[in-house]
């Protein structure tokens, strides 16, 4: 429908100042002047300025989330009471402030330590399962080391104190002669060294067949401080057949009552034997043993240091009827008793340290 024709202004009265006639409109080619501008609607909410043309965007790292508006993307107003984000002017933001990094969930990782624990328990327990079935199967023989007399006899002259070879006091109830007791004390006791210097070149020679792997000694006297005695023993190399044999050796050729295979003494200085050297032996035992590999040897003499001429074994000393000043001075007595206990403690320790008590 076509809008309704304006009424016809009405006729202007006389006399009347006609009324102001609007400007004609301007042509579009004719200049206009200046006048004042409107100033700018600016929008209650700030826009994102946008990276600048030279900004080039960095590959983000794995498990990063990228938080920069797409390009050209209208922002949205936040709804009401939400936090408004604050206006940034003249500069772009970082991708430290446009992104946020996740850390990446390890999920292989996980799965790889599971496997790896779970192999370590399988071997373990295969390792535990085979160590209990060969012993089982060998009769729980590799549980610890095989003890043997003869392996702990070899290394027991540095592996015990030397009190327990060589005690400081030697009880012999019974020992003396007639039944009498005896007791000796220790004066010294010499370092451990090889045959040499304790044994005879004769006798060196005899015991070759098993072999000198270390001697050790000490000298004891009396409580009277009439007699004094050097005992020692020698720790072999044999097995036991060659002990045995060698033990048969002096058994039947009478080796221990031989003066050519007299031991030697020890004469610490200082000490009340001091003077008591080779041309002081009076009486000696020599005996080798079987069931370690050691020989025992025990040699006595006068405390005065007085010369013996014609020196006695001491098996021949103890016997019946001996009247030498050598048994009646008892000396052969003194060699075969602290013999007998230095021997017995030695086979005791042996066989502590083999089979320990219950």
């Amino acid at each position: 429908m076509a809008a309704p024709a304006a009424p016809p202004a009405p006729p202007n009265p006389a006399g009347a100042p006609a009324p102001p006639q609007a400007p004609p409109p301007a042509a579009a080619d004719a200049p206009t002047r200046p006048g004042p501008s409107e100033p700018p609607v600016l929008s209650p909410y700030p826009t994102h300025p946008g990276p600048p043309p030279a900004f080039t965007t960095r590959r983000r790292p794995v498990g990063a989330v990228d938080l920069t508006p797409a390009p050209g993307a209208v922002p949205q107003p936040p709804p009401p009471g939400a936090y408004r984000v604050p206006a940034r002017y003249g500069y772009p933001e970082t991708p430290v402030e446009t992104t946020t990094r996740l850390r990446p969930v390890p999920s292989g990782r996980q799965r790889w330590r599971a496997a790896s624990a779970a192999a370590c328990v399988v071997l373990g327990l295969g390792l535990i399962g085979g160590a209990a079935t060969g012993a089982w199967l060998t009769g729980d023989s590799s549980a610890e080391p095989t003890r043997t007399p003869y392996a702990t006899g070899r290394t027991v002259w540095h592996s015990v104190p030397v009190d327990t070879l060589f005690p400081r006091t030697l009880k012999g109830t019974g020992a003396g002669p007639g039944g009498t007791n005896r007791t000796w004390i220790r004066l010294s006791v010499a370092p451990d060294s090889d045959c040499s210097q304790g044994l005879d070149p004769l006798l060196r020679t005899t015991l070759r067949s098993v072999g000198c792997e270390r001697m050790v000694r000490a000298t004891y006297t009396d409580v009277t401080r009439s007699s004094v005695t050097t005992v020692g023993v020698v720790v072999t190399e044999a097995d036991e057949a060659g002990m045995q044999a060698l033990s048969t050796r002096f058994t039947e050729q009478k080796l221990a009552g031989r003066k050519d295979l007299m031991p030697r003494t020890y004469a610490p200085e200082g000490t009340l034997a001091a003077g008591f050297g080779d041309r002081q032996r009076a009486s000696w035992t020599v005996r080798p043993l079987t069931e370690i590999p050691a020989v025992v040897f025990a040699v006595s003499g006068f405390a005065d240091a007085r010369t013996v001429p014609e020196p006695q074994p001491a098996d021949a000393a103890t016997g019946t009827g001996a009247d030498t000043d050598i048994a009646q001075a008892g000396l052969g007595h003194e060699a075969k008793g602290i013999a007998d206990r230095v021997e017995r403690g030695l086979r005791k320790t042996v066989t502590d340290l083999v089979e320990p008590p219950a």
